[in-house]
């Protein structure tokens, strides 16, 4: 694959190559990287602080729509990753501390009720609705 880009190239810039070179999803990052390590792309800044990142950059990072990406600062220059993302919320994370530590601790742990288990198997990989009308009286 490489070697076909380089044989395209006849004689136009690299960042035309590039913009014409077909993203094929499923090929590792490393192989587009090599492929297309001397990207120089120019994005214009709206008055909002926003950028769009060229195309040939997406491809090359293997982002599509809705993928987040990492900006790291070094020295003058500005580093655009693939995020590799995980949503992080401060309660769970808290709460998830809390759960780890009694774990490690031997404390408060029970085993799960056996009614409680068995619904929980029978109903696993079902879907589910969360927009749905919730039959009776809910107490919050």
């Amino acid at each position: 694959m490489l070697d076909a880009l380089k044989q395209d190239m006849s004689g136009r810039a690299p960042v035309d190559v590039v913009r014409n070179y077909p993203y094929i999803e499923g090929v590792a990052t490393e192989s587009r990287s090599l492929a297309m390590s001397s990207i120089h792309e120019l994005a214009t800044l709206t008055s909002k602080g926003q950028i769009t990142l060229p195309k040939s950059i997406r491809q090359a990072l293997g982002v599509d729509t809705g993928g987040k990406v990492a900006f790291e600062l070094r020295g003058g220059e500005v580093v655009v990753t693939r995020a590799e993302f995980e949503h992080e919320d401060p309660a769970i994370g808290a709460f998830l501390g809390l759960l780890e530590a009694d774990i490690r601790a031997g404390r408060h742990l029970q085993s799960l009720p056996d009614d409680l288990v068995r619904a929980m198997l029978a109903n696993a990989g079902h879907a589910v609705n969360l927009d749905e009308e919730i039959d009776g009286e809910v107490a919050l």
